[in-house]
């Protein structure tokens, strides 16, 4: 009978094993749990890498955060676990970063030319009635729209992507229009249908940028590199990718 009831357990979908533990607050079963979603932890972590942090420390904060929002998850409430831990894993993931920022530094050169880069983006930002673009910065600063993405690549070692920083060259997307910050939006990093579908329709080389840079966390740079082709062609073929996903995540909503 215990062998029936054992196998009946592990047969039982995942709300069925979330309102158990929240029954119960049984350790075995939160940790089964853990390793049923460990995988968004894994694509959090993977999205803040080539920041100055190693992809394994960034994995263990998230996966900690996991266990955090697990314990704290309420399934009374009525809304999806992942809706719940998604935003809970990004804000340790980026209190950790601000931990870290002490001891990350930039060359001084670099500095002062991020400054004058958020210095301009304040100065156009009021000019234009919106966030400029790398190519409007550049041509502000005297400097060409490759430099300014490398600048702003590099200086994400010290501090993650700000989320209203435009992605195309309207000025018209920005990163918090591509993750999304709704519950809908947290919802679809499990429906990986929804990223295939999209991936299906990209050619072989946009497939290859993408995966270098969302999956393996490699730098426009590295890829250019790689392929023997401008970062600013990079840069310009994920943003198409980019807002491609955007159009595609709207039209799901």
């Amino acid at each position: 009978m215990s062998d029936q009831l054992e196998v009946k357990k592990k047969d039982q979908p995942v709300d069925a094993l979330l309102a158990e533990y929240y029954r119960t607050r049984d350790i075995e079963l939160r940790n089964k749990l853990v390793g049923k979603y460990l995988y968004i932890a894994e694509i959090i972590a993977k999205k803040f890498t080539n920041r100055g942090i190693e992809y394994d420390d960034l994995f263990q904060v998230a996966s900690l955060a996991l266990i955090k929002a697990l314990e704290r998850y309420d399934v009374t409430k009525g809304f999806k676990f992942s809706s719940f831990a998604t935003p809970t894993i990004v804000g340790e993931i980026k209190n950790y970063f601000r931990d870290k920022s002490r001891i990350i530094r930039l060359p001084r050169k670099e500095s002062e030319f991020i400054k004058k880069i958020e210095n301009a983006k304040s100065y156009l930002l009021n000019q234009f009635g919106r966030s400029p673009t790398p190519e409007e910065i550049g041509e502000y600063l005297g400097i060409t729209s490759e430099q300014v993405l490398e600048l702003i690549e590099s200086n994400c070692s010290t501090k993650t992507a700000s989320l209203d920083y435009y992605i195309d060259n309207e000025g018209e997307t920005d990163l918090m229009a591509v993750i999304g910050n709704e519950e809908k939006n947290y919802q679809l990093i499990e429906d990986r249908d929804f990223i295939q579908r999209v991936m299906s329709t990209l050619t072989e080389q946009e497939r290859k940028v993408i995966n270098e840079r969302f999956y393996n966390g490699r730098s426009q740079r590295e890829i250019s590199e790689e392929m023997g082709v401008s970062q600013m062609y990079i840069s310009r073929m994920e943003r198409r990718v980019l807002e491609r996903f955007r159009r595609q995540l709207k039209k799901d909503m």
